[in-house]
């Protein structure tokens, strides 16, 4: 059972940025999604990073300004997100699958909220 954990999430104001992590002991051995869920919307895919470090974008609205990164060293996976827009308040949740596959992620941490504001 992989137990997923995120952190890093907060109040930042337009424009800012914040660095997101999602850890857990065996995390290495897969593919590691980032999605968000914004009050009364759906929840939606935002980066997806594989084993070998390739990365898949399903946001075009986050394109240019997150990025997703992983550090096996660590057991851990990043999304760095700049250039911040209250758009982007949404509770930020990590999951993980054998490989970059939205609709089949098995395991899901609790999440962790961004809010946007000034």
């Amino acid at each position: 059972q992989l137990q997923l954990v995120e952190s890093g999430g907060g109040l930042v104001q337009p424009g800012g940025s914040l660095r997101l992590s999602c850890t857990a002991s065996g995390l290495n051995y897969y593919a590691i999604g980032w999605f968000r869920q914004a009050p009364g919307k759906e929840r939606e895919g935002v980066l997806c990073i594989g084993t070998s470090g390739g990365s898949t974008n399903y946001a075009d609205s986050v394109r240019g300004r997150f990025t997703i990164s992983r550090d096996n060293a660590k057991n851990t996976v990043y999304l760095q997100m700049n250039s911040l827009k209250p758009e982007d308040t949404a509770v930020y949740y990590c999951a993980a699958h054998p490989f970059c596959a939205p609709r089949r992620m098995n395991y899901w941490g609790k999440g962790t909220l961004v809010t946007v504001s000034a």
